[in-house]
């Protein structure tokens, strides 16, 4: 075990580090309580919304799985793209002049308006998506990606030169690593903007028979408000949990890294 373990585990249950964000927890469900009570059409009471998740557990659970299914499956096409393409990029001037005007071009156009035309054209099935929610979190894969491949420092590239290193060992002993904790931030990005990417491609799909975003639309359109933030809270829990499990691998796989010794 790390010497830093203990004296981490002892910061982390300090009360400066969790009574901030308890504090906070507690006045924002006041201030919600409040504008409940006196708006109940602009928002649920709290105790409602606990109930529908208490009440419907299977429900939420069932949908919750179709919405992080399509996510985590568009995530991992657009991840496995990026890659490739920031590979090519990085190893080839003319291929990243090329390719990187069409990403960013890509990266501007609103996924609301691309959605429904994958929708139109591939049907209701959890095909247009997963395209959708790979096309929300390919650019950002792609930038960071490229860019940590492209980090490494002249002076150690130089070495690996003078060493006649193949392309490959570059790639894989030097540039690779060196990408590492830009991979790692476009992760932390692009798993909840996954979340954002399916729900956006469920909202366009009115003939759709599960998934987060079609509970909503439905909930919305028959004004059952404490469904449709019973849902919210669904997506804000996967979203943080997405979060919690790539910062654990991170600190995991970059233990050597500088970023990790604070």
């Amino acid at each position: 075990m790390s010497p830093r373990a203990p004296r981490a585990r002892a910061v982390a249950v300090h009360p400066r580090v969790w009574a901030p964000t308890v504090v906070a927890l507690l006045v924002a469900g006041a201030v919600w309580e409040h504008v409940a009570r006196d708006n109940p059409y602009v928002l649920p009471a709290l105790r409602a919304v606990g109930g529908q998740l208490v009440g419907e557990p299977l429900f939420y659970l069932r949908n919750a799985w179709t919405t992080l299914s399509e996510a985590l499956l568009g995530l991992a096409i657009a991840a496995l793209a990026a890659f490739a393409v920031a590979v090519a990029v990085s190893e080839s001037a003319l291929l990243r002049r090329a390719v990187m005007p069409l990403a960013v071009v890509l990266n501007v156009t609103p996924v609301v308006a691309i959605a429904p035309a994958l929708t139109v054209a591939f049907g209701f099935g959890v095909l247009p998506k997963v395209l959708v929610a790979a096309l929300t979190t390919f650019f950002p894969l792609l930038m960071n990606t490229a860019t940590g491949l492209r980090s490494v420092p002249r002076e150690v590239l130089q070495v690996f030169r003078t060493v006649h290193a193949s392309r490959w060992d570059v790639l894989v002993r030097l540039r690779f690593p060196s990408a590492l904790p830009y991979v790692f931030a476009a992760l932390r990005v692009a798993f909840p903007l996954s979340l954002v990417g399916a729900i956006v491609a469920e909202f366009t799909a009115p003939g759709a028979s599960a998934g987060l975003g079609t509970v909503i639309s439905v909930a919305s359109a028959n004004s059952q408000l404490d469904r449709v933030f019973a849902s919210i809270a669904c997506l804000a829990l996967m979203g943080v949990l997405l979060l919690a499990v790539v910062t654990a691998v991170e600190r995991r796989v970059l233990s050597w890294h500088a970023s990790q010794g604070r």
